[in-house]
């Protein structure tokens, strides 16, 4: 019964959607006050509506309920209870229930915070909002129904995949759907302001929070996919340029550059073209990954291998969505004239450059991803493009932008004298080309991809930390102590943010560089050297998990005699999927990674082991956890939750 109201509260959020595209917008169209005020109820509705159809599903997971084929094809009787759960959207149909959960909670986000919009501006926001509701509703409904019934229910179900009932990734997906679903809040504030006819510093301020949180979210989903896949898949590796990963981080490189954009929107009424064009790419990008991962057009350990007829349908809603807005964009080019001008030198310029940085690796990212699937789409070529290009091609773009980033933070707006801001903030650089001279002389016959990712690393900090002391003005060190406590909260958080892109981009190169790895077989009760410590293995058994059988090793680690660790890397096997999966064991240090891996025996006895020490991988963690934390900073700040500075009313607009 719980299962049918579930699918009956999915065919009504549907209508409810058409309803909240269809009337608020003629009612901002026609300025009928009572039409555009459905807006807020229907996107209220809409999310109640699916998050019972949710729970609905979740329930039938968590019962064991193998009369829906979405739980006998991803669950098992044996599976833990935060697998059964993770299992809901584990799948394609689960997983797209939760895209338009998502989806609607944004939607009714900005109906119950948006009370500080223009009446016309949130209907149309809303209206926007809902149509992608409906298509994706549509969607879910017609092709990937989650409560589609079996006429003979099984006796139990057929498992989850076995390398997705992990901790890391039961909560990948939500946050990574948050990003991709919240960049979709930008796309309607674009298209509504095009609507509007009016792209103004109000209309900057309004968009910037919504793509922040978008952007957090996404950092935070990224950052979990890319730690699983260093602990899970046993290659010791955090980033495979695999073509899921770039779906998720494309819209990510849009979303930063937006946020910048955006910046010199509300600051200098400049770019508005551009910062409409970013927030409609934004979500393009975010559909282009939906497709990706959807279509069955690549195979991927992230993807759900599905018919192409939902990749046809996903690329329908691609081209109405970001086809429609493109067309719409050109016709309102008129509307988006800048205000504010500008000299070369001044944090306009750095802003531009940084988006045009951006905006180009995302594109390096976009073609070296697409590519395969069109040569053998066009040529019948089966091609492979893989990290060499990505590295070679996608990294000069960020060493550029760690170079400028810094002294782009402190330029002054409309004009700036750049001898006097290099001068401000001299004592960063020195600093960090300090440290990078340290690290050269400290490592022998070693690249210069250390010292560099040091430099860099040490600039994008050290130059943060300048940019707050800056702002505190001149003084006694005391009165600049307070000011410094007194800063608004956003500084702090681009400060933060800054700095974790900083400690990211020293912590892979510091990885790459001086990382050490040795792969051997080795019998049981056999010690080898890994300097400058030495492991054993100790002993080789047969362990019975609640729904997997493991090998499981215990291997000790040792410096000098004295115990470091005791680690157990198991090799398991899931009967019901009859699928083995790789546990890594990690010692997890401040200044480096001890990682085994187990792998199987060998004809002349012994065991293949695999063995890596990891220099710095827990920085890259904390890297990301302080971007995604200098993003919540700065979305305390009260001027970014309410747009305060920006309530002024609107100029009359003349009816359509």
């Amino acid at each position: 019964m719980i299962v049918e109201l579930g699918h009956f509260a999915l065919a009504l959020a549907f209508v409810v959607a058409l309803v909240q595209t269809v009337v608020p917008l003629a009612g901002a169209h026609w300025r009928r006050a009572d039409w555009m005020a459905v807006a807020e109820t229907a996107a209220t509705t809409q999310f109640l509506l699916i998050a019972f159809a949710f729970a609905a599903l979740t329930w039938a997971f968590v019962t064991s309920d193998f009369s829906l084929a979405v739980v006998v094809a991803n669950s098992h009787t044996l599976k833990p209870m935060i697998y059964k759960i993770s299992g809901v959207w584990g799948n394609h149909e689960g997983s797209l229930l939760l895209w338009v959960l998502i989806l609607a909670l944004f939607g009714a986000c900005a109906a119950w915070f948006g009370g500080n919009l223009p009446p016309t501006l949130r209907a149309r926001v809303l209206g926007v909002q809902g149509s992608i509701g409906v298509a994706f509703l549509a969607f879910t409904l017609f092709t990937s129904n989650p409560f589609l019934r079996l006429a003979i229910p099984p006796m139990d179900g057929q498992d989850l995949n076995p390398l997705l009932q992990d901790p890391g990734l039961a909560f990948h997906p939500p946050f990574l759907y948050l990003g991709y679903v919240g960049l979709s809040m930008a796309f309607s504030f674009a298209v509504a302001a095009l609507l509007e006819g009016r792209v103004d510093a109000a209309w900057g301020r309004w968009v910037r929070p919504w793509t922040l949180a978008a952007w957090v979210f996404l950092t935070i989903g990224i950052g979990l996919g890319s730690w699983w896949a260093y602990y899970e898949l046993g290659w010791g590796g955090f980033w495979f340029w695999d073509p899921v990963e770039n779906a998720s981080f494309m819209p990510w490189l849009i979303g930063a550059a937006l946020l910048h954009s955006a910046i010199v929107v509300e600051k200098r009424e400049a770019l508005k073209s551009w910062t409409i064009l970013l927030a409609i790419l934004a979500f393009g990008f975010s559909l282009i990954g939906t497709f990706i991962v959807r279509s069955g057009v690549i195979t991927s350990v992230h993807a759900f291998a599905n018919d192409p007829e939902r990749g046809v349908f996903i690329l329908l809603i691609l081209a109405v969505f970001v086809g429609g807005s493109l067309t719409l964009f050109a016709a309102r080019a008129g509307i988006m004239e800048a205000k504010g001008v500008f000299s070369m030198v001044s944090r306009e310029s750095a802003l531009v450059v940084n988006n045009l940085l951006l905006a180009v690796a995302t594109f390096v990212v976009f073609v070296g991803t697409i590519w395969p699937l069109l040569a053998e789409l066009l040529f019948d070529r089966k091609l492979s493009v893989g990290a060499p290009f990505f590295n070679a091609a996608f990294t000069p773009f960020m060493l550029i932008l760690a170079v400028v980033l810094p002294l782009g933070a402190i330029l002054p707006w409309k004009r700036a004298q750049l001898g006097r801001s290099l001068a401000a903030i001299w004592g960063a650089g020195a600093l960090a080309l300090a440290l990078a001279g340290l690290v050269w002389a400290m490592q022998t016959g070693r690249s210069a991809m250390g010292p560099i990712g040091v430099a860099l690393g040490g600039w994008l900090v050290f130059g943060a930390l300048a940019d707050l002391w800056l702002r505190t003005g001149r003084g006694a060190l005391a009165g600049r102590l307070g000011r410094l406590t007194r800063l608004p909260r956003a500084d702090w958080g681009k400060a933060t943010a800054h700095s974790g892109l900083g400690i990211v981009m020293f912590a892979i190169a510091g990885i790459y560089a001086w990382e050490r790895e040795d792969i051997r077989v080795v019998q049981v009760g056999e010690t080898f050297a890994m300097a400058p410590y030495d492991i054993t293995l100790v002993d080789v058994e047969r362990v019975q998990g609640p729904n997997y059988i493991s090998t499981m090793a215990t291997m000790r680690v040792t410096r000098d005699g004295a115990e470091v660790a005791l680690l157990r890397p198991e090799k398991r096997v899931y009967p019901v999927k009859a699928m083995p999966t790789t546990e890594a064991a990690i010692d997890y240090g401040f200044w480096r990674d001890i990682y085994l891996v187990i792998g199987d025996p060998q004809d002349g006895g012994g065991w293949a082991v695999r063995s890596y020490i990891k220099p710095f991988a827990n920085w890259l963690w904390a890297g990301c956890v302080m971007m995604a934390l200098g993003g919540l900073i700065s979305l305390t700040d009260r001027r970014y939750r309410v747009a305060a500075g920006a309530r002024r009313a609107p100029a009359a607009v003349p009816a359509e």
